[in-house]
C-alpha cells in the first residue's frame, strides 16, 4: 500500500485569496516545494484535496480552475515534484444544495485512497480549516495537521498539530 500526503490547496500550497484562479494571482507559500521534495522522497504520494466554491458561484469556470492546476502542477514538476492528482468539489450547498464531496465529508480523501491504493493511517493530511482536519480524521488519517498560513484559526477544533508552513513537517 501507498501513503500519501494529502494537502489542502488554498492557504497551505498558495496564499490564500479569494477565488483565486488566475495564474497571475497565484503565490506559492515558502517551504511548500521544500516540504513536498521531503516527503516524496520519503515515498508518500502528493495528493491536493480542495474546496473550489467559486466555481458554484459562478466566480470562475471548471476550465478556469483546470487551466490553473494544469500550470500549478507544472511547477511543482519543475522542482521534480509529482503530484499524483488534485480533486476538488465544485459545489457550494447554498448553490447546489448538499454533495458528498465537499469538505468536511471524506469522499475526495476516500476517492484516493481507492485510486492509489493508499494506508490512510500512514498518511498525512495538512488544512487550513477545520473541515479539512474533519474530512481527514472522519476518513481514517491518523496524523492531521492546521497550518496557521490560510484562513485565521479561531479555535482548534479537533485538538490537532499546530504548524506554522509546511517546513514545521520536515
Amino acid at each position: 500500500m501507498n501513503k500519501a500526503l494529502f494537502l489542502d490547496r488554498d492557504g497551505v500550497i498558495n496564499k490564500e485569496k479569494n477565488y483565486l484562479y488566475k495564474i497571475k494571482d497565484f503565490e506559492f507559500i515558502d517551504g511548500v516545494f521544500e516540504a513536498c521534495q521531503n516527503f516524496q522522497k520519503l515515498g508518500y504520494l502528493i495528493i491536493i484535496i480542495t474546496n473550489q466554491a467559486g466555481i458554484a458561484r459562478g466566480k470562475y469556470s471548471e476550465n478556469d480552475f483546470n487551466i490553473l492546476t494544469q500550470w500549478m502542477s507544472k511547477e511543482f514538476e519543475k522542482k521534480d515534484i509529482i503530484i499524483s492528482k488534485v480533486y476538488h468539489c465544485p459545489h457550494h450547498p447554498d448553490f447546489n444544495g448538499e454533495c458528498e464531496c465537499r469538505k468536511p465529508k471524506p469522499k475526495m480523501i476516500l476517492d484516493a485512497k481507492n485510486d492509489f491504493n493508499i494506508d490512510l493511517t500512514q498518511s498525512i493530511l495538512v488544512g487550513d480549516k477545520n473541515s479539512d482536519i474533519e474530512a481527514g480524521i472522519t476518513a481514517g488519517i491518523e496524523n492531521n495537521y492546521l497550518i496557521s498560513t490560510g484562513h485565521k484559526i479561531i479555535i482548534n477544533q479537533f485538538n490537532v498539530s499546530m504548524i506554522n508552513n509546511l517546513r514545521d513537517l520536515i
